[in-house]
C-alpha cells in the first residue's frame, strides 16, 4: 500500500465500500451490518490499517469507556452478566472497565470516586452503597443500577422476590410447614426483597418462615448457615444465593444430613455448577445475560440524552426444580 500511513481510503478501495462505511465500522459498528463489518475488518488486516481509538478517546466529550462494578468477581453469577455487558459495549463502540468492590461499600465508593472521572458512566451491580451516596455520585456521572431500585436512576433487576414466592409455594406443596431463609448481607437491597417476599408468602399459606443469618454470600457463609439450620429444626431452607446454598449442601452432607430426605434446599441465581451437585440444586433463575445487555443500553441512553426518567425494568424469575427439594420428612409431619 505504499510507504505512507494506511488510511480508511486504502481499506475502502481494497474491499469496494465507501470510506464512510469504513469509518463507521470502527467508530460506530452498530450502524454497519455484520457481513459488511467483517469484510471491512478483514480488508483492514490485509492492508495493515490500524484504527486510532486513542484519538477518539482524547477528543473533547468523547470518552468511550463504561465502568461496571460488581460485588465479588469470584461469584459465578456475574460471569454471564459481565460477558453480555462487554459484548454490548463493544457493539456500541465502548470499552468496558471492570472493578470488584469485594462486598465492601467503602471499597466500592473509593473505586467509584477514583475511576469514574476517567469514564463516561457506570453500571453498579448489586451495589452495597446507600441511596444517598449513589445519588451523590450520579450528580457527576451517569449511573445505572443492576439488582437495585433507586428512584430517579435507571434501575434494572430480576424479580427474584416473585421467585421467592414460587419457592415458598413449592415447599408448601411438598408438605413443609417450617422453612428457614438463609440471609445474605443486610446491606443488600435484593436480600431485603427476597426475605420480605418469603415471609409474606409463608404467612399467606399459614406456614412458618424463620430468618437465619446474615451470612457472607459465599460457600463459607453456607457452611455457617448449615450449622444454624441444623439447630433451627426447619425441614426446608431457601438461601439468599446459590453460593450460600452450595456451601450449606456440602456442610449438611458432611454432617450426615440427607437432601432432600431430611432437609430440602433452594438457592437463587442458577449459577454454573448448580445442576452438577449431588443432588442437583433447585434454584430461582433469571435472564442474567439479558440484564447485562440492557444495563449497557440504559447507560448509553442516559449518555445520549435519551434516558430521561426511565422506569425501573423488572425481569421475570422462574423456579428450576431439581433434586434438592422433596416431600417433608414423614417422621416430623413437616411440623
Amino acid at each position: 500500500m505504499g510507504q505512507g500511513r494506511v488510511t480508511i481510503y486504502d481499506v475502502a478501495r481494497h474491499c469496494g465500500v465507501a470510506a464512510s462505511t469504513v469509518s463507521r465500522t470502527f467508530s460506530d459498528p452498530a450502524r454497519v451490518n455484520a457481513a459488511t463489518r467483517e469484510r471491512v475488518r478483514a480488508a483492514a488486516r490485509e492492508v495493515g490499517y490500524e484504527p486510532r481509538p486513542l484519538a477518539r478517546v482524547d477528543s473533547p466529550g468523547r470518552s468511550r469507556t463504561l465502568m461496571l462494578v460488581v460485588t465479588d468477581i469470584a461469584n459465578p453469577y456475574y460471569a454471564p452478566l459481565i460477558k453480555a455487558a462487554q459484548a454490548r459495549a463493544i457493539e456500541r463502540n465502548f470499552t468496558l472497565a471492570l472493578t470488584d468492590s469485594d462486598e465492601s461499600p467503602e471499597v466500592e465508593a473509593r473505586n467509584l470516586r477514583q475511576l469514574l472521572a476517567a469514564t463516561s458512566g457506570g453500571i453498579l451491580a448489586t451495589s452495597r452503597l446507600s441511596d444517598d451516596v449513589v445519588r451523590q455520585l450520579a450528580q457527576h456521572r451517569a449511573l445505572v443500577m443492576v439488582n437495585r431500585d433507586i428512584g430517579g436512576l435507571p434501575s434494572l433487576f430480576v424479580d427474584t422476590a416473585a421467585g421467592m414466592r414460587k419457592a415458598v409455594r413449592h415447599l408448601a406443596a411438598l408438605g413443609h410447614r417450617r422453612i428457614a431463609y438463609l440471609s445474605g448481607p443486610r446491606s443488600s437491597w435484593v436480600n431485603g426483597q427476597r426475605w420480605r417476599a418469603a415471609q409474606e408468602e409463608a404467612g399467606a399459606l399459614g406456614i412458618r418462615a424463620g430468618f437465619l443469618g446474615p451470612f457472607a454470600p459465599n460457600q463459607q457463609g453456607g457452611h455457617e448457615a448449615a450449622d444454624a439450620l441444623i439447630l433451627d429444626g426447619a425441614t426446608a431452607a431457601i438461601a439468599y444465593n446459590d453460593l450460600i446454598a452450595l456451601g450449606t449442601l456440602h456442610r449438611l452432607h458432611v454432617a450426615g444430613v440427607r437432601l432432600p430426605d431430611d432437609i430440602s434446599l433452594i438457592g437463587c441465581d442458577d449459577i454454573f455448577g448448580a445442576d452438577l451437585t449431588v443432588p442437583a440444586l433447585t434454584t430461582i433463575a433469571g435472564p442474567t445475560a439479558k440484564l447485562g445487555r440492557c444495563a449497557v443500553d440504559a447507560l448509553c441512553a442516559e449518555l445520549s440524552g435519551r434516558g430521561g426518567q426511565q422506569a425501573a425494568q423488572s425481569f421475570d424469575a422462574h423456579l428450576i426444580v431439581r433434586g434438592s427439594t422433596g416431600p417433608a420428612p414423614a417422621a416430623t409431619g413437616g411440623n
